[in-house]
């Protein structure tokens, strides 16, 4: 196996995570990566830190498990920030504050309504079914709306870091995808198709869907409905001046990402799968001109004796195991050892959990306590031990209990190994991106001292402490 547990900063560049969130010109941090690998706790624990580091910070999660609200000791998040209290500040840092929010989409999607139409336009649109359908869970309007949002925030200038949780999809691809695809469907030719009747008007508009658009209408409208297909009609008519405005937002939005104040970090998990999808982002951030910070490698574990290796845990497990062995005569194996030491004792009568000696005494009584299993011979405890009671036998033995001890070692440090054999695949084929450990803690994240805690493992760079 690999003998280095960790990364080496020979090898690898280290990530260094507060000389990024103390920079001024750090304002956007975007926390990205496939589900499950902890983009949530490291946002939060990025976000405390950077606040007792004298930051005025806000966090946006579009995580649905409300972790973040729980781990803050706040009852619920919403679409407005609200503060988290209970910041320590380092000694030296002033002013620093934690505010945290959960995306709301369709309040969002109403917001951007209510914002950019007159007031009977934009009655008719949130009244819309189809507005309510696209806004509640259209494909991609969850992260359009979390980009919505962030540049709502930047443009507000109350914050001076901005922290995203990116949404908990199936790829970690969507959140950049996402934002595109939904404009191209609002400037799409179906969408000005649609919008032609409405700017015909009249029997006459309705004469242009029904001449240009027969095979299409005839197959949605089986399909939909075609009271569902009018929804649609309305919603882009009172939508028709709005489309504009959101392939605009989009870019802008975009750009702001790809700006020097913007920084990425992608996070996973020291699995094949998590740091494949990992690479094919770092991949693609590149491709898009996107700044990358580096990538937060999250529950990674560790050991306390890594000198001793798998093979010699096992190996050493095995020895425990042949020194207690005796061949009996009659084929049964047994295994004795000495209360003091440990070693092979002498064959005696006490009886153990796997057999029983043959009765030495013969004029002794069978005991029943000891003779409740069934054996080929009578069985009877010897004089000398005729009180033992078979919970103190069925005991494992020292040996036996350090065997088993040697053997979890081992697989701990198999386990170790496969990480490790992970992390160098993901770091010859991206040489360039800077990595941070963080060491596995034992449970789950609950409150500001466990965000705290995953706070100092970011910052612990290549030498994650604790790690369990």
């Amino acid at each position: 196996m690999t003998s280095s547990l960790s990364l080496n900063p020979a090898d690898t560049r280290v990530l260094d995570v507060d000389p990024l969130i103390d920079d001024p010109g750090t304002r956007i941090v975007v926390c990205c990566g496939s589900g499950g690998v902890g983009k949530t706790t490291t946002a939060a624990a990025l976000g405390l830190r950077a606040a007792e580091r004298g930051r005025k910070v806000v966090v946006l999660t579009i995580d649905p498990a409300r972790r973040l609200a729980q781990s803050m000791g706040i009852d619920s998040l919403d679409n407005t920030p609200r503060r988290v209290k209970g910041i320590a500040p380092v000694e030296g840092a002033e002013g620093g504050e934690l505010h945290a929010m959960m995306l709301d989409m369709k309040r969002t999607f109403d917001e951007i309504v209510e914002a950019h139409a007159d007031g009977q336009r934009a009655e008719a649109i949130l009244g819309n079914p189809f507005y309510q359908s696209l806004s509640a869970g259209f494909a991609g309007t969850q992260e359009y709306m979390a980009m919505e949002k962030l540049g709502q925030l930047r443009a507000q200038d109350e914050w001076d870091l901005i922290i995203v949780d990116t949404p908990p999809s199936r790829s970690a691809l969507d959140f950049l995808d996402a934002p595109k695809r939904l404009g191209s469907f609002l400037d799409g030719k179906l969408i000005r198709v649609l919008m032609a009747p409405a700017k015909v008007g009249g029997r006459a508009g309705m004469k242009f869907l029904n001449v240009g658009m027969s095979l299409m209408t005839g197959a949605l409208g089986k399909l939909l409905g075609g009271q569902l297909l009018r929804d649609v009609q309305t919603f882009v008519a009172a939508m028709d001046t709005m489309f504009g405005g959101f392939r605009t937002r989009a870019d802008a939005t975009y750009k702001l990402l790809q700006a020097p104040g913007t920084a990425f970090l992608v996070v996973a998990a020291p699995e094949r799968d998590a740091l494949r999808e990992a690479a094919y982002f770092v991949e693609r951030l590149a491709a898009e001109d996107m700044p990358l910070a580096g990538l937060v490698l999250n529950r990674v574990h560790g050991s306390g004796a890594a000198q001793l290796s798998a093979e010699r845990a096992l190996a050493a497990a095995e020895n425990l195991d042949e020194r207690g062995i005796v061949d009996q005569g009659d084929g049964n194996v047994e295994l004795r050892t000495s209360p003091e030491a440990g070693s092979p004792a002498p064959a005696r009568d006490t009886p153990d959990e796997h057999t029983q000696a043959p009765d030495k005494t013969p004029h002794s009584a069978p005991t029943p306590a000891t003779n409740s299993r069934a054996t080929s011979t009578p069985v009877t405890a010897t004089t000398d031990h005729a009180t033992t009671d078979h919970a103190t036998t069925d005991r494992a033995t020292p040996d036996q209990l350090t065997a088993g001890l040697l053997r979890l070692h081992a697989e701990r440090m198999q386990l170790l190994a496969r990480e490790q054999r992970t992390r160098d695949r993901f770091a010859a084929l991206h040489p360039e991106v800077a990595v941070t450990e963080v060491g596995a803690l034992p449970g789950d994240v609950h409150d500001l001292a466990g965000l705290r805690s995953i706070g100092d493992r970011l910052a612990a760079g290549a030498n994650p402490a604790g790690a369990a």
